[in-house]
């Protein structure tokens, strides 16, 4: 064969390829719009296929693997233990994971891990991806009340598995003296730090949103927790962190009431003439 008729085979051979990629990316965004429609009328199990069919139609499709991410999540049922559903939040991990293999900076992929995680109870992983999701987006503030509920959730089952193993009634009993502070000793090794930082954390969300009343119940929460498990040995430590836990827990009551008001007024037509303050920039 001639050069010249060689050079127009390979051309051709290529125009070829070239069309059924073109072709390919069409049938991708094709699946990926009807995904996103199902998706939107909740039929969950559909909107899966047609985004799993979208990521195997064009791989370099990103938005197609965070719907897909998101689609599984959608059909995880927390707390419930089933194989199934154990596997239905593993799925969503390794699309999210798929993500993140591209872009590492793909906040939305370690925010959802996170998230996955925690239902997970896999305290340590899903603290992990919060903190990362917070070193790439530092301004949103609920990836610090994220963080912040971690630590309780952790702390609390930690009390209640050593509590009732040890006859009490439940997680909310106060340890006091001398009976119990091998109990309180072992509550401050294992869970003081990731409650200190918990709360800081819950701090933090609350200076950059200054009304969030969420993180305020937390914090009562967190305070609480250093109060009834962790100073036996401490009255007045004990004593001024319950004080804390009673502070915070009526700034939560009044951040919650200024914004039932302030509904109230807009609903009304009325005009609020006090500005609450600017909360940070969020997702």
């Amino acid at each position: 064969m001639k050069t010249p008729a060689r050079l127009l085979t390979l051309l051709s051979i290529a125009a070829a390829l070239l069309s059924t990629v073109g072709c390919s990316k069409l049938m991708a965004r094709d699946q990926l719009n009807k995904g996103v429609q199902s998706y939107r009328n909740a039929n969950y199990e559909q909107a899966i296929e047609h985004f799993k069919n979208a990521v195997a139609l064009d791989d370099d499709l990103k938005v197609a693997k965070l719907y897909l991410a998101t689609a599984y999540t959608s059909q995880y049922v927390p707390g419930v233990d089933t194989p199934e559903n154990q596997r239905m939040a593993q799925q969503a991990i390794e699309e999210y994971q798929q993500v993140l293999r591209t872009d590492p900076n793909n906040v939305n992929s370690l925010k959802g891990i996170g998230y996955l995680y925690m239902q997970l109870k896999k305290f340590d992983q899903s603290r992990e991806y919060y903190q990362q999701a917070r070193d790439k987006d530092p301004n949103d503030p609920e990836l610090d009340y994220s963080i912040g509920v971690i630590a309780w959730t952790q702390a609390f089952q930690d009390a209640r598995e050593v509590k009732t193993q040890n006859g009490l009634k439940n997680e909310e009993v106060e340890l006091n003296g001398k009976k119990d502070q091998k109990l309180c000793e072992q509550f401050k090794a294992k869970d003081g730090a990731i409650v200190d930082d918990g709360m800081k954390a819950l701090q933090t969300a609350i200076e950059k949103r200054q009304d969030y009343d969420d993180a305020m119940v937390y914090l009562n929460l967190l305070y609480l927790r250093k109060a009834n498990d962790q100073t036996c040995d401490d009255p007045e430590k004990r004593a001024e962190y319950k004080s804390a836990a009673n502070s915070w827990s009526d700034k939560a009551m009044a951040a919650r009431k200024k914004k039932a008001e302030e509904a109230a007024k807009k609903n009304q037509g009325g005009i609020i003439l006090e500005a609450t303050p600017t909360p940070s920039p969020q997702k």
